[in-house]
């Protein structure tokens, strides 16, 4: 089995979709690779393809904020992830075609990471790691069995806390709770 860094090497030269020819560069991940909690996003935006760390922008700020008051973490202490690894333009929706050639790239760090506990982060990688067309509202406020004795717990994508206000930013803080609860044995 390969390592995380071979990966990680192997993704930064990936060339199987065309967002490939837009990227800056490849987005694999930041975070403890031995972590028992994984955030799962759903693509890099503007400033994670130039930074070329995951959640690094607002968005990034406001859930960093969030898991250290409701989980007592920093960003050393859980591994994140997106289910693509290049931007898509005009942080418009990953295409199929996209997802599926970037899913082994997700399925490896999963394999590897081995976390206890998956946070996914709103509706696209809530959707693509259950194989549901469910939406987010649905999906939310429990947590699902995901597969090897891992637990997924979708919650709202930190941008539509920015967007949305004080609702959805609860939302997220309950959720957060029950990735914690779910994290102890």
């Amino acid at each position: 089995m390969p390592t995380l860094a071979e990966i990680e090497a192997e993704a930064k030269v990936c060339v199987a979709c065309p967002l490939a020819k837009g990227r800056t560069q490849v987005v694999f991940a930041r975070g403890d690779p031995r972590a028992d909690l994984m955030f799962v996003g759903e693509a890099p935006g503007r400033d994670e393809d130039l930074q070329g760390e995951p959640f690094v922008g607002r968005s990034g700020k406001l859930l960093d904020r969030l898991i250290a008051e409701e989980i007592g973490l920093d960003r050393t202490g859980y591994y994140v992830a997106n289910t693509l690894k290049c931007r898509p333009p005009g942080n418009r929706d990953p295409l199929p075609e996209e997802t599926a050639a970037c899913r082994h790239w997700l399925e490896s760090q999963i394999e590897l990471v081995q976390p206890k506990v998956i946070v996914t982060l709103g509706n696209f990688a809530t959707r693509s790691l259950l194989n549901t067309t469910e939406g987010i509202t649905r999906l939310r406020g429990r947590v699902h069995p995901f597969r090897d004795g891992i637990v997924l717990v979708p919650t709202f994508h930190p941008s539509a806390a920015l967007r949305g206000g004080g609702a959805v930013v609860a939302d997220m803080r309950a959720d957060l709770i029950r990735a914690k609860r779910a994290l102890s044995p």
